[in-house]
């Protein structure tokens, strides 16, 4: 009976121990941080991974990520300086930095997002009203990003927080407006294609115009030149003729006879209608030149 009672008594006493040693306890990985809290208040911070101790009852863990967080807003309306509204999809990537003050005034990551929205809303919405819509959507929209994560950052810290970035995802004109804004761009690039239109018709016109004055001004050089050489030429045909018939003026006679036949000979169904005894056989005669009824019977050439 008393060993009975001893075996009882001393697997009491080690469920105890391992109850004291197991309460004693605690672990810290490597994504987190942990405070210890002795009565609600911070005794101390364990910020390194491995094995920990604290007074078992007494002494509370709080757990707390030491990671990167991210923290997603949701789409919101603000008033550029030019009186244009935009809207405006940011996130924010941030670290807790000082776990003391992370516990003290937000208490946990719940906390801190909601603090942390506000903190952006507001900034977004303060460094958006001073600057226009070009700015925002094209020409300084790095420059506004970096100025709202330093302001951002400048607040966050007083909630243990680092932010280490903060980024405007979206920022474009509400959807009615967007619709009126490309209308108005496609009235505006119609506009510039029919003015360019014109101007390359009012070109080409000009073109055309120019190459047909100039196609009228070569044919008219050409007509003329034309018209030069073949005087030219005539009078120096005329001039051969009239040197031929000085030097022997019947042999001129019977080549011009000869080539008055071969032009009105040329061609079929030509008839002629002469007296036999017409000057123009005169050379199809005999040797005097004078034309004999034999030349002269057929007086219908090209039957």
């Amino acid at each position: 009976m008393n060993s009975q009672t001893l075996k009882i008594a001393g697997a009491v006493i080690l469920a105890i121990v391992v109850f004291v040693l197991y309460t004693a306890t605690f672990i810290v990985h490597q994504t987190e941080q942990a405070l210890v809290l002795r009565f609600g208040g911070v005794r101390s911070v364990a910020t390194e991974p491995g094995l920990y101790f604290k007074l078992p009852l007494i002494e509370t863990v709080v757990d707390i990520d030491n990671r990167v967080l991210d923290l997603d807003l949701p789409e919101q309306e603000v008033i550029a300086a030019d009186q244009k509204r935009l809207v405006v999809d940011a996130f924010t990537r941030y670290k807790v930095t000082d776990a003391v003050r992370f516990y003290q005034t937000v208490n946990n990551i719940a906390g801190a997002n909601l603090r942390l929205a506000n903190i952006i809303n507001s900034t977004v919405r303060s460094v958006v009203a001073e600057a226009t819509f070009t700015d925002i959507v094209r020409t300084n929209r790095a420059g506004l990003m970096g100025e709202i994560r330093d302001e951002v950052n400048r607040q966050a810290q007083g909630l243990g927080l680092t932010v280490i970035d903060v980024r405007l995802r979206r920022a474009d004109l509400p959807q009615q407006n967007s619709e009126a804004v490309f209308q108005r761009m496609q009235t505006e690039r119609q506009r510039e294609a029919a003015d360019i239109r014109a101007q390359g018709s009012q070109l080409a016109q000009g073109i055309r115009a120019r190459a047909d004055r100039d196609v009228t001004v070569i044919k008219a050089d050409a007509n003329q030149q034309a018209q030069q050489t073949r005087g030219e030429g005539d009078a120096q045909v005329n001039s051969i003729l009239a040197e031929a018939y000085s030097r022997d003026p019947e042999f001129f006679a019977f080549f011009r006879s000869l080539q008055a036949y071969t032009t009105s000979l040329v061609g079929s169904g030509t008839r002629w209608v002469l007296s036999p005894d017409s000057p123009f056989f005169r050379y199809l005669g005999g040797p005097g030149g004078t034309a004999t009824p034999q030349a002269s019977s057929g007086s219908t050439p090209g039957q």
